[in-house]
C-alpha cells in the first residue's frame, strides 16, 4: 500500500497506536461511537426543549450542564481510568540513536486498516513522519526541530533527555492503583520524539501559538510601507492545517474534527439567537506524568474593517496549560478561559 504524509499527519495511515490487538481497538471505537450517539441524542432533546420553552431557561440549562461536568471532573482522579497508559510501550526504557532506528518497534506490524479509510490516533504514525522529515531535510530530526524552535524564539523547548541537565525541569506525578500520588516512572522518549518527546514551557507554547496565528492572519492585513513582516508559514499553509479532514474524529472535543496535527472546530450557527460555534484550533498532550493543551481562538476579522499598520496580527486569544500530572483533561478548561478573554475583549 501507499501511505502519504497527509495521511500520517491526519492519523489516517492505519498504523497502530500503543495497542497491538485490533479487536480491542475496534471495541473501544464502537463504545466511543455509541457514547457519541447518546450525547448527540441528548443534545437534540435539549435543543427541542429550549425551542418549546423559549429562551428564559437557556442559561440555567448551560449552568447545570457545566456544573455537572465540573462535578464529575472533581470527583474523578486523574490517571485512574485511562486505559492507554496501561500499554507497556508507554514505559519503554530503551534508548534509540535515531528516529530511523526507532521504526523497528512497529515496522513489521500489520496495518489496522487500509490507509485513508479510518481514523486511528497513532503516535507511531508521527514517528514515521519524523523519519520522513529526517530524510527530506538531510538532517537529524532532533537537530531540525531544535533549529526551528530557535527560529521561533522557543529557547526553553528541548528534548526530554533523561541524561541532560535541564534547568527548571519539573518532576512528574501519577496516581498509583491505590489512588495515591507517586512519582512518575522512568521512561526514555527517544522512540517517539515527534509524538511526545519534547519539554516546553507555557511561554514557549504561547510563542508557538502566536507564530501560527500571525501566519494565519498575515494575508488579511494591509501592510503600510512594507512594515508587516511575512509569517513563519504561508497563510494558505496554516489554513490547510486547520481545515478538517474527512473521516476523522476527535475524542477530547465533541464539536471538533481532526485536521493536520490539529483538532479543529469550524464556525457554525444554524439559527439566529441560537448557539454560535466559533472557529478554533487546539491539541492536547498526554505523557507519563504530564498533561498539556494549546488552544488558539482567532479573532473574527472583518476584511473591510482591517486597516493598515500598526493594527496587525496576531488577533485572538491563545491559551496553553501544562500540568505535571498524568491524564488531566484540559481542553474544556482552556476553551472556557479563551471564551472569557474573548468576551471581555468584545465588551471593551
Amino acid at each position: 500500500v501507499t501511505i502519504t504524509t497527509r495521511q500520517l499527519v491526519s492519523h489516517l495511515s492505519g498504523i497502530r497506536h500503543y495497542e497491538k490487538d485490533i479487536t480491542k481497538v475496534k471495541e473501544e471505537k464502537e463504545k466511543a461511537n455509541r457514547a457519541l450517539k447518546i450525547t448527540k441524542s441528548h443534545q437534540d432533546k435539549e435543543e427541542k426543549a429550549k425551542e418549546g420553552k423559549g429562551t428564559e431557561n437557556t442559561g440555567c440549562v448551560k449552568q447545570k450542564k457545566e456544573h455537572d461536568s465540573e462535578t464529575k471532573s472533581r470527583n474523578s482522579k486523574p490517571g485512574r481510568h485511562d486505559k492507554e497508559f496501561e500499554q507497556e510501550e508507554y514505559y519503554l526504557k530503551e534508548k534509540f540513536e535515531s528516529v530511523i532506528e526507532s521504526l523497528k518497534i512497529f515496522k513489521n506490524d500489520p496495518l489496522f486498516f487500509k490507509p485513508g479509510d479510518q481514523f486511528l490516533y497513532s503516535t507511531y504514525g508521527f514517528t514515521l513522519l519524523s523519519a520522513v522529515v529526517e530524510r527530506a531535510s538531510g538532517q537529524k530530526f532532533t537537530d531540525y526541530m531544535l533549529k526551528m524552535f530557535r527560529d521561533l524564539d522557543m529557547l526553553s523547548t528541548v528534548l526530554d533527555d533523561n541524561e541532560a541537565m535541564i534547568y527548571n525541569r519539573a518532576r512528574c506525578y501519577i496516581y498509583n492503583k491505590k489512588g495515591r500520588l507517586v512519582n512518575a516512572p522512568y521512561v526514555d522518549n527517544s522512540y517517539k520524539w515527534a509524538g511526545g518527546g519534547f519539554l516546553s514551557s507555557v511561554g514557549d507554547l504561547l510563542k508557538f501559538g502566536n507564530a501560527l496565528l500571525y501566519s494565519y492572519q498575515a494575508g488579511q492585513f494591509k501592510s503600510k510601507n512594507g512594515k508587516l513582516l511575512p509569517g513563519y508559514l504561508k497563510p494558505s499553509t496554516v489554513a490547510m492545517m486547520w481545515t478538517p479532514v474527512p473521516k476523522t474524529e476527535v475524542s477530547w472535543d465533541r464539536d471538533g474534527k481532526y485536521a493536520m496535527a490539529w483538532a479543529v472546530v469550524e464556525k457554525n450557527q444554524q439559527c439566529g439567537c441560537c448557539r454560535q460555534q466559533r472557529h478554533y484550533a487546539s491539541h492536547t498532550g498526554g505523557a507519563v506524568g504530564a498533561s498539556s493543551v494549546l488552544l488558539i481562538l482567532p479573532e473574527e476579522l472583518d476584511p473591510e474593517a482591517v486597516g493598515p499598520w500598526p493594527v496587525a496580527p496576531p488577533r485572538g486569544v491563545i491559551v496553553t496549560i501544562i500540568c505535571n500530572m498524568q491524564s488531566v483533561s484540559l481542553n474544556g478548561t482552556a476553551l472556557k478561559i479563551a471564551r472569557e478573554f474573548d468576551r471581555e475583549k468584545q465588551a471593551q
